[in-house]
């Protein structure tokens, strides 16, 4: 039997949803949800995220935030759109890419997102990339791959940490370069002893 589509309150829930995690980097309280959808009781948006629950759609993280698991089954205005995972600060330890790191899935044209290719956007911080466009609170969209070239931004994993950096190789090490006017940025110099998660392909501005 086929799944009943979503209401389009359940909809702009998704969506609301999916907008906070993209331009706050958390999810929207209950409260917040009732005032977006034009209730008059947080009620009515507890009981939209209880049915959103059961179609699994959302869920509630361990910390009691709310996570988007999947985009809106019959929302046909992603018909050009790919789910990609928008991850916060990954915690020392735990892979980039590891379930409890997912904030949301967030619509992202094909166009910039070129199958069949895999992505993930991640959410900068600091000024150490200032002058490379990147600011404090943009997202990146960052094709996944253990490589790259002289003068791509990468995404790599240093002491259990992800950074943003400019991706330097000689003969004898690797250099990630920050491109800040801040001095207090200096380049890491490497050997091998690091792992690259992907490439930054496009950032969006933090709004």
């Amino acid at each position: 039997m086929a799944t009943q589509p979503l209401s389009k309150k359940e909809l702009e829930a998704v969506r609301y949803i999916q907008s906070t995690f993209a331009r706050q980097g958390r999810a929207p309280s209950v409260r917040e949800i009732q005032q977006a959808l034009g209730y008059r009781s947080p009620r009515s948006a507890s009981d939209i995220l209880e049915r959103l629950a059961e179609r699994g759609v959302v869920q509630r993280r361990a910390d009691g935030r709310l996570q988007v698991l999947k985009n809106p089954e019959g929302d046909t205005s992603h018909a050009r759109t790919v789910d990609i995972p928008l991850v916060g600060t990954a915690p020392c330890g735990q892979p980039l890419l590891a379930e409890e790191n997912i904030e949301a899935l967030i619509p992202v044209s094909t166009s910039l997102a070129r199958p069949p290719h895999r992505y993930f956007l991640l959410r900068a911080r600091g000024d150490s990339m200032t002058d490379a466009g990147i600011h404090d609170g943009d997202l990146v969209l960052v094709r996944q791959q253990p490589t790259a070239t002289n003068g791509e931004v990468v995404v790599a994993l240093i002491d259990d940490e992800a950074t943003i950096k400019e991706f330097q190789r000689s003969s004898a090490v690797i250099v990630l370069k920050p491109r800040s006017g801040n001095s207090v940025h200096r380049p890491v110099v490497l050997t091998d002893d690091f792992q690259i998660q992907g490439v930054v392909v496009s950032t969006i501005p933090k709004f």
